[in-house]
């Protein structure tokens, strides 16, 4: 095999992963643009509100290790047509819910549709599968900027199916199906081998010996705290829009922003990481999400939600893509699918206790939206804390065996 053999489909790869991001992924913005409004009509105590979204980070932290192990057995290609068509089976069970105006039967929809949640995590880490380590940073980059594409078009999707039927949002969840039964179709160009490696799955060192590695652990809490602070924050953003008064419309523009701001940093943030080092980057991270929560308690205008929701987008991208990153170059081949699925787990498992949470502070801390707004926001330091900490903790361990943080 000559050297340029693994790289052979390396653009072919992106392309079709590029434009998974954005036409898969538009169901993310819908989904938590409507979820949680949905499940408030829906759920018998307000304070469930945004446990239809609590399900569906669930269901993909359920699934993230064995959609893993089964991507490292049977293929990339396989794994995603079959996340794929886990998201529409969870989006039909959803519109069921809806139609039946049934909590439970909502609820199972949406666990089921964090199927294609855990598969849509995979997409960073199959970007790195078949290409140099070089181009690694901006093959994730690229794959996360086409998340612009669904920030616009899932937001405007909501706005245009939200009212197709006489049930509101049955006509959302519709047309998430159509998008995941015709997305599966996309996978079928994608072409990246199974890793070529005698009993890869039991290979390499055992999770708990990965975790005591000081940049693994690092990676997995600041790709935690990123995700799950998002998730809190953006979760209760729809209730807290419409509980100030505004309407569900510009709820749903404020998630568009929120997105398009998740993603566009992503055109150049494998070449910050490059030149400035992931560590660097992670930091910068952490300090947006910490001037978007100031933002958001300074007041309750359209201004202040736009300009939060867009600093957490942008905190976000920075956090979350450079502890990919960090995560990518320090393990082994044979290793990857124990990895990445422990990593997904304790993320995912994290970020379905902040959407949980989120709904209870939301809507049962204090006696008005602003209070609830407010609780959402302080809950996010200690968190900021736990992983600015881990980062100072890993340059030290970095500077004691004579290597710079950069």
């Amino acid at each position: 095999m000559s050297v340029a053999e693994p790289f052979k489909n390396q653009h072919r790869n992106i392309t079709v992963l590029v434009i998974a991001q954005a036409f898969l992924g538009a169901q993310m913005p819908m989904m938590f643009t409507v979820a949680g409004l949905a499940g408030q009509s829906l759920a018998p105590n307000v304070c469930l509100a945004t446990l239809p979204i609590s399900l569906i980070v669930l269901g993909s932290m359920l699934t993230a290790t064995p959609l893993s192990t089964f991507m490292q057995k049977y293929g990339r290609q396989l794994g995603f047509m079959l996340g794929a068509l886990g998201g529409a089976v969870g989006a039909a069970i959803a519109a069921w819910g809806l139609a039946a105006s049934s909590f439970t039967i909502f609820l199972i929809g949406s666990l089921l549709s964090g199927v294609y949640f855990s598969s849509q995590g995979f997409l960073r880490f199959a970007a790195t599968d078949t290409v140099e380590e070089s181009f690694r940073p901006k093959a994730i980059s690229y794959v996360m900027a086409a998340g612009l594409v669904s920030a616009i078009f899932g937001p405007q999707l909501v706005k245009l199916s939200a009212d197709w039927m006489v049930v509101t949002f049955l006509g959302t969840y519709i047309a998430i199906i159509a998008i995941n039964l015709s997305g599966a179709l996309l996978f079928l160009f994608l072409d990246i081998p199974k890793p070529a490696i005698k009993a890869a799955i039991n290979a390499g060192r055992s999770r708990l010996e990965l975790l005591k590695s000081p940049r693994i652990l690092v990676a997995i809490i600041c790709a935690m705290v990123s995700y799950a602070l998002m998730n809190l924050v953006m979760t209760s953003t729809p209730l807290a829009v419409v509980g100030c008064g505004f309407t569900k419309d510009h709820a749903a523009d404020i998630v568009s922003a929120h997105v398009l701001a998740m993603f566009a940093p992503s055109f150049f943030t494998g070449h910050l990481i490059n030149r400035f080092g992931v560590e660097r980057i992670v930091g910068t991270g952490l300090v947006i999400l910490a001037a978007a929560g100031g933002v958001a308690l300074a007041g309750t205008e359209l201004t202040n939600f736009f300009g939060a929701l867009i600093l957490l987008g942008l905190g976000w991208n920075f956090g979350f893509i450079g502890a990919t990153t960090m995560l990518a170059s320090a393990h082994n081949p044979e290793e990857r699918g124990r990895v990445q699925g422990m990593n997904d787990m304790i993320v995912f498992g994290c970020v379905t206790l902040a959407s949980l949470s989120s709904g209870g502070l939301m809507n049962c801390t204090g006696g008005s939206a602003v209070e609830g707004w407010s609780a959402v926001n302080y809950a996010m330091i200690p968190f900021l804390l736990l992983a600015g900490g881990a980062l100072i903790w890993l340059a030290l361990e970095n500077k004691s065996q004579g290597r710079t943080a950069g």
